[in-house]
């Protein structure tokens, strides 16, 4: 949690735990705040899972979901090859399309590449 605003690994302006809604650099929120804008982003990270997915996930595979879509949106879930194939049942497949999402502004990143496989192991576990 950082409760002062910063520029992510992208330049993109973030605060708290990684909330990016109508942030601008300079901005400072309290403990509260960031755990507000934490739980209001985690539901609207529930709602795309439960709009996007039309197969029954394991508790694992949830709280993977949970992660890619908090990290990189709802839109990149729905235009993936991982909720094609998760749709299709090919959870190992899924599984597998975690790690091919390690890049931002053009650049493989060390920190993506961890939580991709991170979210991969969670998701296949």
């Amino acid at each position: 949690m950082r409760l002062e605003s910063y520029a992510d690994s992208i330049g993109i302006p973030t605060i708290g735990y990684g909330h990016t809604s109508l942030v601008r650099l300079g901005d400072v929120c309290t403990e509260v705040e960031a755990d507000a804008f934490l739980i209001s982003d985690l539901e609207t990270v529930e709602k795309c899972i439960k709009n996007s997915v039309s197969v029954e996930l394991t508790q694992g595979q949830y709280d993977a979901l949970c992660s890619f879509v908090f990290n990189l949106g709802c839109t990149a879930l729905r235009n993936s090859t991982l909720l094609r194939l998760l749709n299709s049942g090919d959870d190992v497949g899924a599984g597998e399309q975690f790690k091919r999402w390690d890049h931002a502004g053009g650049k493989i990143l060390a920190g993506l590449t961890k939580r991709r496989e991170k979210e991969a192991e969670m998701f296949l576990a």
